[in-house]
C-alpha cells in the first residue's frame, strides 16, 4: 500500500536582513552588557535576547569584542547626547550648564535599573590597559575631561583642571582618572 499523504511543506524561514538584525543584536547588547556585565554575557545570551540565529549575530558583528565596542560607542553617544541637552538648556551660561548635568544625572540615578557609568563598567571588568575596550574607555575619559575643564574655564573657574577632576569624580565615582590628578599642596 502506497501512502498518498503529501509532504507538508514547510513555512519559510523569516529572515531578519542587515540593518533590523543590528539593530536587534545591539538593542540586546545595550540591555545585557548594561544589566549583567560584559563578562557575564555570552554570545547566546545575545542571540537569544535578539531573537535571531547565531549566524545573523556573526554576519554582523565579527566577535564578542567587536559587539563590546559598538556597545561603548552607543553608550558615548548617549551621554554626549544628555550632557549636549543639558548644557543646550542654558547657551552661554556654563555654571547653569554643570548644574543642569548634574541635576539630571541625579535623576537618572534613582531611575531603576540605574548600574551606572558604563565605562567604569567595563573598565572594572576588563583590566588590561591594552584591551581594544579599555582603550575606548581611556579616551571616553579623556574626552570627557577635556570638555569639563572648557567649561570650568568658560566658568571662570581659578583651576580648571581640577573643577574638571572634582566634577568628573561625581560623575563617575571613584575610579582612576585618565591622567594623573594633581596633589593638594599646602
Amino acid at each position: 500500500m502506497e501512502d498518498d499523504a503529501q509532504p507538508v511543506a514547510k513555512a519559510p524561514r523569516k529572515v531578519t536582513e542587515g540593518p533590523q538584525a543590528q539593530a536587534q543584536i545591539l538593542a540586546a547588547v545595550d540591555e545585557l552588557f548594561y544589566r549583567d556585565g560584559v563578562r557575564a554575557v555570552s554570545v547566546d545570551a545575545v542571540v537569544k535576547r535578539a531573537g535571531l540565529n547565531k549566524m545573523a549575530v556573526y554576519r554582523q558583528f565579527k566577535s564578542k569584542e567587536a559587539l563590546l565596542l559598538h556597545y561603548l560607542e552607543r553608550s558615548d553617544d548617549t551621554f554626549w547626547a544628555y550632557f549636549d541637552a543639558a548644557v543646550a538648556r542654558h547657551p552661554g551660561a556654563p555654571r547653569e550648564q554643570l548644574v543642569q548635568f548634574f541635576a539630571d544625572l541625579a535623576g537618572r540615578a534613582v531611575r531603576p535599573g540605574f548600574r551606572g557609568c558604563p565605562f567604569v563598567n567595563v573598565a572594572a571588568e576588563i583590566p588590561d590597559p591594552a584591551h581594544p575596550a579599555r582603550q575606548r574607555v581611556a579616551q571616553a575619559k579623556a574626552d570627557l575631561m577635556a570638555r569639563l575643564e572648557a567649561i570650568a574655564a568658560e566658568a571662570g573657574a581659578a583651576d580648571p583642571q581640577a573643577l574638571a577632576d572634582g566634577l568628573a569624580l561625581l560623575i563617575e565615582g571613584p575610579t582612576p582618572p585618565a591622567r594623573p590628578m594633581r596633589r593638594a599642596t599646602g
